[in-house]
């Protein structure tokens, strides 16, 4: 009996990548008029696949509208499968909440075109996301098709198999051997049907059991559907071989297949396909970025929107959801990984920035009409996160009087400057006549705030000194966490709680990079350098907080590092500048520990990954034929801990996603900086470049020759303590707002110095209010108005091995729709939920 093979025409289309989005949607609008075309026009060709996306074809539509109810009815027929992604996006270098948001909008973006495509679709991205599994079967889709991340042994007998994530939901998925393109150059030819489509043909079946039908995906990067496929699938038909052809798509293809076997957890295995590792540090500028509009979006205006509406605002859907399109736009794969020509990497920067500025003045205008209702002089702080929270707070005041101070607050003076009030023109009968204008001042002030739940305070100020820094008499600094003193050269922390020291406590690494924008690869012959002694340059503290500044020098180029210690928390926040003036290498900074476990954990989506810190397979791996060298080199979503003799370190960051476990260092990489898009035959990646092979590709301004700043916090617990790691990196979120209503000052914000309307039931609103309080067992990734009903949702997680309970919610699927109630969340298991407010 012969085997069914399932002939799966496709494009592949790429955003943006060594070419502009612009380029892309030049040749998409060439590309899917004929297809749309053809389609309509020839039904012996059955089904088309346009890489699981709604973008393109919202793209195309957008510029071709006439083309709208032939695209309609096409998808409607199953004809043209889209979706459901909004984009293809690279699940880890962004937050997991991204990945949900993606396919909400790309989901139900093709929904109203006619149908999407019921598969999770994966053919290209480096390395899958360990929850992936169960949100696509929150959105319903019951199967995935992959490419990259599998070790060859957990597939060498079925290609097939079963996707579980942390929490235990599975799908039914397939690994794409041979990636998305074997039969793209489909022909009827006998030369290539002998040395091309048998071998591969063979080789699938080999690896998966009689009975079960091949899938052999047909299309490429970018490519004009095949016109003639229908003959060449019909004359493969008539040919004496062990298969049976025929045309048809991932849906029809996962529903004749069947899996038992189950692979768990994050797929990132480089053996087959590149996984491209060390990509997670390329244009490091762009992650930091797209780290910070995240936050801006999810930690601050989504939840800030749904307090004012509560109050009676305008809650910005359009706007928001204008802005997650161009962010899932910059996210596309290759996109956010940096690896594109500096043209499409300047987009992208310039994309970002935008909805920065887009989010910014949404922030502005809600802060202000809630500071108006509450009151002349309004000074507000917000918890955007609906739980109880004491965390220290900047705020920004403008007044006339030089002492000011925050009443009932323990709290210090961070900076003050004197403004010029700037002159009045003022219009008369004999012409335009000139004012002088009293100055003010701007003080920046940090102090300790508590909050019930999710709301906002307000405050008063009174005529007073604040508390402010004053220089320390010796290089040490201090809090009830620990003590970090700069002696001879050398940074030393020691832990108060049990006196346990460490020594030498961190230092920068600077290696040669011969690597392009996917990989990094050491240079032959050449050993890394090491920063020299820190030098102090300031020590001041405050009853509040305390700073240490020091520099040191690493190869040649000086770094500045800010340590900042705060009363009430055990998070050292660290932040580094430097001007980077050298080409063609990776920075780093390293921690010296003593990591008992030969493990690390890294953070992704609602738990922690378990990675060892040597690949089982480093010995190896080139007489495995290993795409890549499998180097322990791991990603992270916001945080990774080691587990150490003495307790745990951990390092929490925003926009930093690659690090490094040794039994004797933590290393967190500050970036990379290299100057060619693909390079042949790497270290660590023998073979081809990656990306486009038969062309060099200079990006110079990937050299990241400019100022550079980081920040991240450390952290040295005498446990590992799950829940105690994701209290830190809540704290570390930038969840709380502050606001000052402005009499004096117009330009501190966006968009303070417009005339701007306040709406009627914002005219009178309570000094403080508190809408919603969780359990501190709980942690929040979203909360947000529903896409289509006026109602709002909490999404949560329980990162621990133990049972949460709850008070009964009515929970959502992640499509916003009412599942069934529920009063418990499980290990490792995250929940959407409904809230009254």
């Amino acid at each position: 009996m012969k085997r069914k093979v399932f002939v799966v025409p496709h494009s592949h289309w790429d955003r943006e990548w060594y070419f502009s989005k612009e380029d892309s949607n030049v040749i998409l609008s060439q590309n899917m008029a004929f297809l749309l075309d053809f389609l309509a026009t020839h039904p012996e060709f059955p089904t088309y696949v346009f890489d699981g996306q709604y973008a393109p074809i919202h793209d195309f539509l957008e510029k071709f509208p006439e083309k709208c109810a032939l695209a309609a009815q096409l998808i409607s027929e199953n004809r043209l499968k889209i979706g459901p992604w909004y984009t293809q996006c690279d699940t880890l270098l962004n937050q997991t909440e991204s990945v949900i948001r993606n396919l909400l909008l790309g989901k139900s973006g093709a929904e109203a075109l006619g149908g999407s495509m019921k598969v999770g679709y994966l053919p290209d991205i480096f390395g899958q996301n360990a929850y992936l599994p169960s949100i696509f079967k929150r959105f319903g889709l019951k199967s995935a098709i992959l490419q990259r991340g599998l070790y060859t042994a957990q597939i060498v007998d079925d290609l097939n198999f079963m996707w579980q994530a942390p929490n235990g939901e599975r799908v039914q998925a397939n690994a794409l051997f041979f990636g998305y393109g074997p039969g793209k150059f489909l022909t009827s030819d006998s030369d290539y049907i002998e040395k091309s489509l048998l071998p591969i043909l063979d080789k699938l079946a080999e690896m998966t059991p009689n009975g079960k039908p091949l899938l052999l995906p047909a299309g490429g990067d970018q490519v004009l559907v095949r016109t003639h496929f229908p003959q060449v699938v019909a004359e493969l038909n008539a040919l004496d071989l062990p298969y049976e052809f025929e045309l048809s798509n991932y849906e029809a293809f996962m529903a004749a297949s069947s899996a038992s076997r189950v692979i768990s957890g994050e797929l990132i295995a480089s053996q087959k396909s590149r996984i491209h590792n060390t990509i997670r540090s390329q244009r490091v500028d762009l992650k930091m970025l797209n780290a910070r509009v995240e936050e801006k979006i999810y930690q601050q205006l989504e939840p800030l929107a749904v307090l004012a509406k509560r109050l009676g605002a305008t809650y910005p859907q359009g706007w928001i959801n204008a802005c997650l399109c161009d962010l899932f736009d910059a996210q596309a794969h290759d996109s956010l990984g940096g690896c594109n020509s500096d043209e499409t990497n300047q987009a992208i920067k310039h994309r970002l920035l935008k909805i920065e500025r887009v989010v910014g003045g949404q922030i502005n205008i809600l802060k202000k009409q809630m500071a108006r209702g509450v009151g002349e002089n309004a000074i507000l702080a917000f918890n955007l996160l609906p739980k109880t929270v004491r965390k220290n707070l900047t705020f920004v005041i403008f007044t006339r009087e030089k002492n000011v101070r925050l009443k009932g607050l323990t709290q210090t003076l961070l900076k003050q400057d004197y403004i010029s009030g700037g002159k009045a023109v003022v219009s008369l009968a004999d012409g335009e006549h000139t004012a002088e204008l009293p100055g003010y001042y701007r003080s920046e002030i940090r102090a300790a705030v508590s909050f019930d739940g999710f709301g906002y305070q307000s405050f008063e100020l009174e005529n007073a000194a604040a508390a402010h820094f004053v220089s320390a008499d010796r290089a040490e600094i201090s809090n009830e966490f620990y003590t970090i003193t700069l002696d001879a050269g050398n940074l030393t922390l020691t832990r108060c709680k049990d006196g346990a020291v460490k020594a030498n406590w961190f230092e920068f690494e600077d290696s040669a990079d011969a690597g392009d924008s996917y990989d990094y690869s050491p240079l032959e012959g050449a050993s890394p350098d090491f920063s020299g002694n820190f030098k102090l340059m300031s020590a001041k503290k405050s009853e509040l907080l305390s700073e240490l500044l020091v520099s040191c020098t690493l190869a040649g180029q000086e770094i500045v590092t800010k340590i900042t210690l705060e009363k009430g928390t055990p998070l050292v926040k660290i932040s580094h500048e430097m001007t980077n003036q050298q080409k063609n290498h990776r920075v780093r900074v390293r921690f010296l520990c003593e990591n008992d476990k030969a493990v690390s954990y890294g953070d992704q989506g609602y738990s922690l990954q378990e990675r060892q810190n040597v690949n089982p397979h480093l010995a190896t791996w080139r007489a495995e034929n290993f795409a890549e060298c499998p180097q322990a080199i791991y990603p992270l979503e916001s945080f990774v801990c080691v587990p150490e003799r003495t307790g745990a370190l951990s390092l929490y960051t925003k926009g930093l996603k690659e690090y490094e476990a040794t039994a004797d260092s933590l290393n967190l990489t500050l970036f990379r900086a290299v100057g060619l898009l693909g390079r042949d035959n790497l270290a660590w990646r023998p073979g081809r470049a990656s990306g486009i092979n038969n062309k060099v590709v200079e990006t110079p301004d990937a050299q990241l020759l400019d100022d550079l700043q980081f920040e991240y916090a450390f952290e040295w617990s005498e446990k590992l303590d799950v829940q105690a790691l994701y209290q830190s990196a809540e704290n570390f979120a930038a969840g709380q707002l502050t606001y000052q209503l402005q009499t004096l000052h117009s330009f501190e914000e966006r968009l303070e110095r417009f005339e701007l309307p306040q709406p009627e039931q914002m005219k009178k609103l309570p000094k403080a209010m508190n809408l919603l309080t969780l359990s501190a067992d709980l942690f929040v990734s979203a909360l947000k108005k529903t896409e289509k009903a006026d109602a709002v949702i909490v999404r949560v997680f329980n990162p621990t091995s133990e049972t949460v309970k709850l008070s009964d919610f009515e929970q959502l699927d992640l499509e916003e729709n009412t599942v069934q109630s529920l009063s418990a969340l499980t290990a490792r298991d995250f929940a959407t939920l409904k809230v009254d407010l």
